[in-house]
């Protein structure tokens, strides 16, 4: 292992990261998942009849039509069989919309093809492009959306708890629920017809459940506004004060901006017009959640990045007191959120203190974010009194987050659960709630055992380590939910018990250990499909990715005392993926609604190869 050049690699990295980073002290790092939020953006544009935005309606359907396949399709990962339907059927709805293709455009026949292949749009399975649909007049409104607000919203005590949901299904559903239950229609003269696109004469989609739709039928024939004293306010004035209440600064719907878009139209339905200031001002924050390349963000990752690549360049040499770093901890500290959110339900008399994961985000900290911020600036928590007491409220705030299991949410503790199939979308098991996951509660073990110096002698962090050995495969791998897959959350565990005192015999470290090494790459890299998320079993890629093959590097880092050769094929590899600009570069390996949202982290190709380079380096020099 040539460590004059793995301290090359380490130097060249550091020279660019430096470069990249913005004038205020963060990195500004493209978080893109796809074509979705821009074909969506598309069509509300067109709903609302922004003539003004008639180039950025350009830009973005020439991007769009950049990530079309000579098939006519799309994908939402390189190696995803034939194409997705509900991302060609965005883009196809999106691109008609935008005025710049037709239907006659070869590429458009091509798409057309496609969708009819796999059935037609009554197949497609998310829950947003349905709703994104009905709303626009292309298909009727599912019945299994049409739930009375009462449900959530009455001080009678019949009621779902909303709460039960993740913040972010939340944000989502609340506004659709709204639009389905007046089977709103937003029509625009730029929009296509898309009834040949339906296999049928019925423009219903087949995923439609019988059961909810029956409970939803239900519920409203009971004649609920009849049958209950009237509610001032009343359920339809709570949903929409609960929509405001989690606007951020910036105009955008806790961050997201698909959230945002749906929000846009349900004011609409109220009455809103286009031109009023708070659609205005809802539009323009989705425009400032957008890269250099003209993509639009779900949402943006400026904390998160920031704050791991602080870490990054900390393990790489560069001392906290450099210009840069104390840059990126002025950032940081700026935006520790003060304000009491929805996590604070299940989390009563906590003050706040966490982070989030976008730049103006002060509503919604998750746990990932806060321990990745609260490491970058703890050089700096000792200078004052104030600061000293800001990083121990947002230490609290970590450590009072904990779920009763053990493990560690990303927003919000465990609560009561709806049952999963009250949803029937793809994905819902995942974004409908908010668990426990291996890889975040690795991730504060390690946060926890490195900064802390807490192990497993300490009775708390003991049962967070059991929890984490229960979850554990009978292969010898662990599941990862927020990145791709098991190589993430793999090496996540490992990394996570050796930094708490678990030794490296361990069997369940040597387990792990062993799997990393089973699945490695002929060149020595590892690459794992985002097909892995979907189906919830190991599925190679066969090709290996900078992240995952950092990500493995780190694992085995942690759990090996001296470098084996899998180890030394495994940095040859990772160099080698550096300097390789081809798909596997771009390879999306976050993780966000299984089977919908895939995310590629510009940042990926930056922290967790200048971590594992840097590890090795720091370790076996």
């Amino acid at each position: 292992m040539d460590m004059n050049r793995i301290r090359a690699r380490i130097e060249q990295m550091r020279g660019e990261l430096l470069q990249l980073q913005s004038q205020d002290g963060a990195w500004r790092l493209c978080f893109d998942s796809g074509t979705m939020p821009d074909s969506y953006f598309i069509i509300i544009l067109r709903m609302l009849g922004y003539k003004q935005e008639e180039v950025l309606i350009g830009q973005l359907a020439s991007r769009i039509m950049s990530r079309q396949l000579p098939s006519g399709a799309w994908k939402i990962y390189p190696d995803e069989e034939d194409g997705n339907l509900d991302a060609t059927a965005e883009a196809y709805f999106a691109l008609l919309s935008s005025g710049y293709v037709n239907k006659q455009d070869t590429r458009m026949q091509l798409a057309k093809q496609f969708i009819l292949s796999k059935g037609g749009l009554s197949k497609i399975r998310s829950l947003l492009t349905q709703a994104l649909f009905s709303a626009a007049g292309q298909a009727i409104w599912p019945k299994s959306m049409r739930i009375p607000l009462q449900v959530f919203f009455s001080e009678h005590g019949i009621g779902i708890d909303l709460f039960s949901l993740s913040g972010h299904a939340r944000v989502h559903i609340v506004p659709i629920i709204m639009l389905a239950n007046n089977q709103y229609v937003e029509r625009s003269n730029a929009m296509p017809d898309l009834s040949d696109l339906f296999a049928g004469s019925s423009k219903r989609f087949e995923n439609d459940s019988p059961w909810i739709a029956a409970l939803a039928t239900l519920v409203g024939s009971l004649g609920l506004s009849e049958l209950l004293p009237l509610e001032s306010p009343s359920p339809e004035d709570k949903a929409v004060q609960f929509l405001f209440d989690r606007l951020e600064p910036d105009g955008t719907l806790l961050t997201y901006t698909t959230a945002t878009m749906f929000m846009i139209l349900a004011l609409r339905m109220l009455g809103y017009s286009p031109t009023s200031p708070m659609i205005h001002r809802m539009v323009n924050g989705i425009r400032s959640v957008m890269c250099s390349n003209h993509h639009v963000q779900i949402a943006s990752s400026e904390v998160w990045d920031t704050a791991m690549l602080v870490h990054a360049l900390r393990k790489a040499g560069v001392n906290p007191t450099s210009t840069a770093l104390e840059n990126a901890g002025i950032y940081l500290r700026q935006r520790q959120q003060s304000q009491i959110g929805d996590w604070a339900i299940r989390n009563p008399g906590t003050p706040a203190g966490g982070w989030g994961f976008s730049n103006v985000n002060t509503l919604y900290p998750d746990v990932d974010d806060t321990t990745a911020a609260l490491r970058a600036i703890r050089p700096y928590s000792s200078r004052s009194p104030q600061l000293q007491a800001d990083w121990q409220r947002g230490l609290n705030w970590v450590l009072t987050m904990r779920n009763d299991n053990g493990g560690w949410p990303a927003f919000e503790r465990e609560g009561s659960r709806l049952p999963i199939a009250f949803f029937a979308f793809d994905g819902a098991k995942d974004i409908a709630v908010d668990p426990s996951t291996v890889d975040l509660t690795s991730r504060t073990l390690q946060f926890l055992g490195q900064e802390l110096g807490m192990n497993a002698g300490n009775s708390w962090v003991e049962s967070s380590i059991r929890w984490v050995l229960s979850q554990q495969e009978t292969n010898g791998s662990w599941f990862g939910r927020w990145g791709i897959t098991y190589i993430h959350g793999t090496s996540a565990a490992l990394q996570g018990l050796t930094a708490v005192g678990i030794a490296d015999d361990h069997p369940a470290v040597k387990k792990g250990v062993n799997w990393l090494l089973e699945v490695q790459n002929e060149d020595g890299g590892w690459g794992e499909s985002c097909i892995s998320d979907k189906v919830r079993r190991y599925v190679p890629l066969n090709s290996s990715t900078p992240s995952q093959t950092a990500w493995a590097l780190d694992g085995l880092t942690a759990a090996l005392n001296k470098p084996n050769s899998a180890l030394e094929r495994g940095v040859e590899a990772l160099l080698q993926s550096l300097d390789r600009h081809d798909w596997t570069y771009t390879y999306p390996t976050g993780g966000a609604l299984p089977g919908s949202v895939y995310v590629h982290y510009a940042s990926n190709n930056y922290i967790w190869p200048l971590l594992a380079l840097s590890n090795i380096w720091l370790k076996y020099s």
